[in-house]
């Protein structure tokens, strides 16, 4: 079921705590699997919603997949996996790709994603998806990655910038914006710098919604997470200009 228009839920969002799995899908993955539901089903397609999880940026660890398996099953979707590592799990890439109504993105090593991701021609296979209306989604890594640059720990213990994302999306991406403290003030010096322009940041809990390349709206899914826009503005000073929230669920 694909979105009326190219759909990017960009999140440091996603898992939230659970009684007894490792977590459990929250409101924020419902909002990406809703925005795939917007026009009637392709032809053949029923059953619940179809999610494809792409964990490149963590090395394709079996147990997150497997922790990914739960919290679906426990919220009532179908998810699969594209592994990479060491191999493509399918022959296919972009035909079972296109069998999804959502690809969502975990986190890690952006800068390792963006490598295999170029190695194996995803950039290209993910960009078709997201013209015909495949929900493009993720968290961490996986929110970096469609936008032009951000910042990230890829290299080591300390954040620096990439600046060779996919650029689906203008302008950089700043993620866990508070609950890492050196993020907030990287982001500005790199801002000031001309490294990176325009940023759109969340906290934890927060994601934001493009449509095509538009920002239309930032959402949260825990009550405390705001979002921002770091920019400079006329006189070439930085500035941080809070965005509008909605509260999902």
């Amino acid at each position: 079921m694909p979105a009326a228009v190219p759909t990017i839920l960009a999140t440091s969002a996603g898992y939230l705590p659970h009684p007894r799995l490792r977590f459990g899908f929250g409101p924020m993955m419902a909002f990406a699997v809703q925005l795939a539901q917007e026009t009637p089903p392709r032809a053949g397609r029923a059953g619940p919603p179809r999610i494809c999880h792409i964990g490149t940026a963590g090395g394709d660890d079996k147990g997150f997949q497997r922790d990914m398996a739960e919290a679906a099953r426990e919220a009532g979707y179908e998810l699969h996996h594209l592994s990479l590592f060491s191999m493509p799990n399918v022959e296919d890439v972009e035909g079972y790709l296109r069998g999804f109504d959502v690809i969502w993105v975990n986190g890690g090593s952006v800068v390792n994603l963006l490598a295999v991701w170029r190695a194996h021609g995803l950039p290209e296979i993910l960009y078709r998806l997201w013209q015909e209306g495949v929900v493009l989604a993720g968290v961490s890594a996986g929110s970096i990655c469609w936008f032009e640059a951000g910042v990230t720990d890829s290299f080591g213990p300390e954040l620096a910038p990439v600046t060779n994302g996919l650029g689906f999306l203008p302008g950089a991406n700043g993620v866990h914006m508070d609950s890492e403290e050196r993020r907030r003030p990287l982001i500005r010096e790199l801002v000031a710098d001309g490294t990176l322009g325009p940023t759109l940041c969340t906290d934890d809990g927060a994601g934001l919604l493009f449509r095509g390349t538009e920002l239309i709206e930032a959402v949260i899914e825990v009550d405390e997470a705001r979002a921002c826009r770091i920019a400079l503005d006329e006189a070439g000073a930085v500035v941080e200009s809070e965005l509008p929230l909605r509260r999902l669920g």
